[in-house]
């Protein structure tokens, strides 16, 4: 197994991803579009999620397909995004056929930033249909990371948090893909250094090149909440997109959702607390043209752990700082 060519989720063939934020804000909308309708699941692990077109991903459920994923900033807020995802969409004649009718199918799911410190005062409406409308007009392969999109507020216990992502291409040729916005409860970093959690599984210096410390310390044996730090209750959830080009059932592709949270768990101490909204996506584009034995869907699961664990990791490494920030970057400074 090895990264693919960009080490972000776009190296899984038929995803683009774009990011709209507001530095004043300090918040901001990440979407995952899907370049052909594509089979879609969810898993959500956390006590505290928010969500929207989230049921419609169960297997008994008749949509089989979405046309994209909204991650944003903005807590119950945020979730006007998808408005703006789908009003983009329909102008491309985008969507679930009704007769006549189109419906974009864009299911939301949203992280707690609005205790950041950012200027929240945005007058009657929330401005996150706008910036899901931006994000998806600017989709495409490259995108930025750490302060951008959905991560563009986030937080961890010890650093800022961010958006993540990273990729792997297994022996089989099949690509899995992880984009995930770190805005956790508990840390990704081991006790007060920045050795991180997930620095097992780095590949070459994706996030620092320091790997494990020799011995953890003992320190660390505790974990690490916001709780009585600066940004405090219920500012957090991390959400997730996996995506692979593999052809899968949405049986399948629930299973994939499910493993990929192992890499929160790997990568984020604590996780899944009653205090996030911790939540993955699956996302098949089927663009490889090749379906899985389940002999072969074991190593597919294995790797959408670590690639979500790599993603969660990088997510907090390219962080920056901004004016007006509670916590330090993990790069250095307020």
């Amino acid at each position: 197994m090895k990264p693919g060519a960009r080490n972000l989720i776009t190296d899984v063939e038929g995803i683009r991803v774009g990011n709209a934020s507001d530095d004043r804000l300090k918040s901001g909308v990440t979407v995952i579009v899907c370049e052909k309708p594509s089979v879609a699941a969810v898993q959500v692990l956390g006590g505290a999620p928010g969500t929207r077109e989230t049921d419609l991903l169960e297997v008994h459920n008749t949509v089989q397909t979405i046309d994209a994923v909204c991650l944003s900033g903005g807590s119950a807020f945020g979730l006007d995004a998808a408005s703006g995802v789908q009003a983009a969409l329909r102008e491309q004649g985008r969507g679930f056929a009704v007769g006549p009718i189109r419906v974009p199918i864009v299911p939301c799911a949203i992280l707690f930033d609005l205790a950041n410190g950012g200027d929240k005062d945005w007058g009657r409406y929330p401005p996150y249909r706008e910036l899901g409308y931006a994000a998806t007009q600017a989709a495409g392969t490259e995108f930025a990371t750490g302060t951008a999109g959905a991560g563009t507020g986030a937080t961890t216990a010890t650093f800022k948090g961010g958006l993540g992502s990273a990729s792997t291409v297994l022996s089989s040729g099949v690509t899995v893909g992880a984009l995930v916005a770190v805005n956790a409860l508990g840390s990704a970093s081991i006790g007060s250094s920045h050795h991180f959690w997930a620095g097992h599984l780095e590949e070459g210096s994706e996030f620092g090149g320091l790997g494990l410390p020799a011995t953890i310390p003992s320190e660390a044996r505790q974990p690490r909440t916001k709780l009585g730090v600066p940004v405090e209750g219920p500012a957090n959830t991390t959400i997730a997109v996996i995506a692979t080009d593999a052809i899968l059932t949405k049986a399948e592709a629930k299973r994939l959702a499910i493993s990929a949270h192992d890499g929160f768990a790997r990568a984020l101490w604590p996780a899944h607390t009653p205090l996030d909204g911790d939540l993955v996506f699956a996302v098949a584009t089927g663009t490889s043209g090749k379906t899985v034995t389940l002999e072969e869907f074991i190593p597919l699961c294995a790797a959408a752990a670590s690639t979500m664990a790599r993603a969660i990791a990088r997510g907090v490494h390219d962080a920056t700082p901004m004016p007006g920030d509670l916590l330090p970057a993990w790069g250095g400074g307020r």
